[in-house]
Parts: C-alpha cells; structure tokens; sequence
C-alpha cells in the first residue's frame, strides 16, 4: 500500500467483502467489462463530439500506454486540473488503467493551492489547459516545477509548448507500446484511485484517498438510488472533478450503467437548458444557486425539459420553496436532495419518500453497513432528535486523511468514526437533517472554505492585528464570507485593497472576501475566543437594516 495511506482495519475489510460491498476488483478492470458491453453505444458527447464506448476505451488505452512511455508509473500522482471537457475522461481512465492517481483539482485554484497539492501528495506530473481569461496554467506549473523536485512532467492541454507535453497529442498519437503492456500491470484494489480534495479547516489542503474498492461500490449504490439505468443521461454543470458530478453517480456511475454523459463547460441557463432539450437529459446534478438562477431564467419556459427525471441537489441545503418552484415549472423533474462529503458517507432522499421527508431532510445512508453516530462535545451518542456532530464510518469512508497523521488523530474517533464538522439530528423517520457545522468553514454555494486559511493571510496585512472570517446570509449562494479586522493604530484598509491584496496571494478567487468590516474588538465567548456566532449575528442585522434601508453594500 502506498505509504501515507491509513488502511481499514482487517476485520472490517473482511466484513466488507464477504457482503459484496468490495470485489477486489480495480476501476480498470470494472471499466473493461463495461467497455465490452456496450462497444457500439454512445458514452460521452462533448460539444459536437460524440464518443462511443469502445471509442473511450481506444483512447483511454493510447494514452495510457504514451503516459507509461514518457515515464509515469503505478502509484504515481497526478495534478489534473481540467475543465469539463472529454479529455478529462480520457485521462482519468487512462491513469486508471496505469494505475496513476488523479489529484482532483478544480479551474479556480492557483499557485498557492496546486503547489501544495504537489508538494503534500509528491505529485510527478500536472495537467493543466493553456490559459483561460488572463491566467496562464503553464506559467504556473513552471514555477512549481521549479520549487518542487518531484514534479517532473507539465502537460497541458490542446498543442504542446515548449517544456511540456500535450495531452491532446498523446491521446491521438499512436503508442508505440503493445496494449499488451497494460495488462502486465499490477495494481492493488486497496490502493487509491484518486485523491479528492477536503473542504478542511485549516490552510492545509487535505487529500482523501479513495480506493478502487470502495470508489467503485461508491458509484454503484449511488446509481440505485438515482435510478441509473442504460437509457439515463446525464448532463455535468458543475465542476467535473467534484466527487458528486464524477462519482455518486456522476460520470463514474452513468458509465458503469451503459449510461450517456453530456459535458458542459457553460452553467448558463440558456445553455443548460438547450442541452436537455438536444440530448434528452435525464438527469442533473446542482447546487442549491445554481438551480435558482436556472429557474428565474425564460430559458426554462422556451425549452422542452420534459425528459428530466432527477433533478439531485447537494452541497448545501435547499429552501422548501425552491424545490416547490422546481416542481411547479418543471413537473416532469424530482428534486433528489442529498448530503455527501468527498471523505465518503453518501445520504440520499429516496424516490417514493413521502412530501413532507423530502422536503425536511437530505436522505438517508446508502448502505446498511453505513454506521452514523451523532455525538455531543464530550463524545457521547445524542440517541433521540437532538443536534450533535455527524460521525460516520462504512465501506465507502475514508480511515484517515494522507500522510497527516496528528491531524487524523484528531479527526477520527479511537474506533475509526470520521468526525464530519456537520451539526446534524435524526429525524422521526430515520432520515437526516443538517442543522449546521460544527468546523470553521463557510459554504459559498456547495464550496467549502477554510476560514482560518483566509484569517492567516489577512493577519498577513501590514494594516491588521487581528482577523476573523464568518458566513453571512446569501439568498443564492447560501453563505457568504465577510472579514471581519481590527486594524492597527492609526492604519486603514479598504475592501478593494483587501481584495487585491489577497489576490496577490494567488488564492482561488472564490475565497476572497465579499465583505469587509472594520471593527474596534471582537465579540468573546465565556472561555476567551472569538465568538464567531456573534459576529455572524451582529453583521446580519446590520445587513438586514442596509437592504430595507438604501440596499446592502459591502463597508
């Protein structure tokens, strides 16, 4: 196993496979099976491209055997930093089939958060498009290159520059290896398939590994759920690295189906719209603001939206009169509510739950082996419908965390139970309701982020001795961060200078704050800390008086 990686405990693994959760099988071993089903079908259409089956899997294995002949090797990680394009597919299978590790990066991170990325997980390659806007992709993995011996390979999309490879290229180009050679690979279906990314507390990014066992039966009892079947399409809107959009059931599972996946690198309304009338979608996956602002568009009345069934929302809660207007302007469509994390533990509201469960709760646990503890402060099980943390473990959960060994003993109980940070309660019919969080994160429309990340590079500042960042109401996007500072004698700070300031940091551009109050000392708890709740309260107020008033401003 792969050093850094915290293994289920054999008695569990055991238990695991003996009912059927595990099958000691890899993705690419699952993946051939499926590819030989459905040969003829299509898999994945990607602006005027239409790709089959057995088309994927001639590419994925082309460009696996390129990627073996420039040097990766079983276990080694990869920086995959893509938009949701086919190419992202290609490769993912692709390094399935090496036994490579996709680290899942998203568009928006920068310097700061892909060289951590590199340096924690001794990532050897990056994959990255040329440049978007005004940001160059590869002038950024030149400079991690530089600073970080193991990175050995940029590879970006579309031609190739000078020092890098293209992906593009590789896809196409035939290998001059055997597809024989993939075969004599030997790659341990405990090992991980991907890292994906922790929406942690503190500016350390956290990577969790995912086996191919538990990766694999993660899509699979996702797809019964969302009634995934060979005629179910999806359409991917949101961010295709996203442990939702690419495995509960996302791409993974809708593969694994004998499904079509659509990709869209747009979120526009009309575009959306325009896809699920062309294609027939079946299914969508959303968060709460991006379903609003498709739902207040015309877009939604000039389209034939009949085809979908399911619409699945996660990320963040979503209000009853949201899914209500769903229902109302599209009927055809069953807004799925569901609560998952990239760490593991899946909850889904189902199909033939009543009204009134699936518009109070995000669901219930997708497998029976799926164990949920809700704890006080003091480590006790809360048994009836009060609030405690949400802790879990199960055949799909992850036992710790890579390579952070003080932080996992923090993170996990003495037996092996993930403390989530989700404040949670039961509800009367076994399914589950969010109530809130327990960790210092602000969830900006389905994206956690730290706080105490964003505090420490404010505390940076010249101007500032102290900073504090919470979660203000947003209407769409759920939450929104505002800074709150002391500065220092005499100083001042505006926002824009905040704002460009922290740019500066080369953070992605969704953490930086959207307001900025400056304040003469901050609010205490009884035991001397910052009263985050407080704040919150106080700035919520002070809102609520500037909208009924002359409209909300950030100070």
């Amino acid at each position: 196993m792969l050093e850094g990686v915290v293994p289920f405990p054999p008695d569990f693994a055991r238990r695991y496979r003996e009912k059927g959760y595990w099958i000691d099988k890899t993705l690419a071993q699952e993946y051939r099976i499926i590819f030989e089903k459905y040969e003829k079908r299509v898999a994945l259409l990607d602006r005027d491209r239409s790709i089959t089956y057995g088309e994927l899997d001639r590419m994925s294995n082309n460009l696996a055997l390129n990627l073996l002949e420039v040097g990766l090797q079983p276990l080694d990680r990869v920086v995959v930093q893509l938009p949701n394009v086919a190419e992202f597919v290609v490769l993912y299978l692709a390094l399935q089939k090496i036994g490579g590790i996709p680290i899942a990066a998203l568009m928006p991170h920068r310097f700061a958060e892909i060289s951590q990325f590199v340096e924690l997980s001794g990532a050897v390659a990056c994959v990255v498009p040329d440049q978007q806007g005004d940001f160059d992709y590869c002038a950024m993995v030149e400079r991690i290159r530089q600073k970080v011996p193991t990175m050995r390979h940029g590879i970006v999309l579309g031609p190739s520059r000078p020092g890098f490879l293209s992906l593009s290229e590789m896809i196409e180009k035939p290998a001059s290896l055997p597809v024989s050679a993939l075969a004599e690979i030997k790659i341990d279906p405990v090992d991980p398939a991907i890292f994906q990314l922790s929406g942690g507390t503190t500016g350390i990014p956290k990577l969790i590994p995912r086996t191919h066992n538990d990766y694999a039966y993660n899509s699979k009892v996702a797809s019964r759920v969302c009634a995934v079947g060979e005629d179910s399409v999806l359409l991917v809107i949101l961010p295709i690295a996203h442990n939702l959009p690419l495995a509960c059931p996302g791409i993974q599972g809708f593969l694994f189906n004998g499904g079509r996946v659509v990709l869209s690198t747009s979120a526009r309304p009309e575009d959306v719209c325009a896809l699920i009338e062309r294609h027939k979608v079946t299914h969508i996956k959303v968060v709460p603001a991006l379903l609003i602002r498709l739902l207040h568009d015309p877009a939604v009345s000039r389209h034939d939206l009949s085809s979908l069934k399911i619409i699945q929302s996660g990320g963040q809660s979503m209000l009853p009169e949201v899914r209500l207007l769903s229902k109302r302007l599209i009927p055809s469509a069953f807004v799925q509510e569901n609560f998952g994390m990239s760490e593991g533990l899946l909850m889904f509201v189902r199909l033939d739950d009543p009204l009134d469960v699936s518009q109070e709760t995000v669901g219930r646990p997708v497998c029976p082996d799926d164990e949920v503890r809700i704890l006080d402060d003091d480590d006790h099980e809360i048994l009836g419908g009060e609030v405690g943390e949400l802790c879990c473990r199960g055949p799909y959960t992850l036992r710790g965390y890579f390579g952070v060994p003080e932080y996992n003993a923090r993170t996990f109980t003495s037996d092996g139970f993930y403390r989530s940070g989700d404040l949670m309660r039961r509800h009367r019919t076994g399914n589950y309701v969010v109530e809130g969080r327990k960790k210092d994160l602000i969830n900006r429309g389905g994206e956690k982020i730290s706080a105490e990340e964003i505090e420490n590079l404010i505390l940076s500042h010249p101007s500032v001795k102290n900073a504090s960042c919470v979660p203000v109401p947003d209407p769409v996007l759920g939450e929104r961060m505002c800074a709150c500072v002391l500065l220092r004698e005499n100083a001042q700070l505006g926002f824009d200078e905040l704002k460009t300031f922290l740019l500066g940091k080369e953070i992605a551009k969704f953490k930086i704050p959207e307001r900025l109050e400056i304040m003469q000392d901050f609010p205490l708890s009884p035991f001397g800390k910052v009263s985050k709740k407080t704040l919150t309260e106080t700035i919520s107020l002070k809102m609520a008086g500037e909208k009924q008033g002359k409209g909300s401003a950030s100070v």
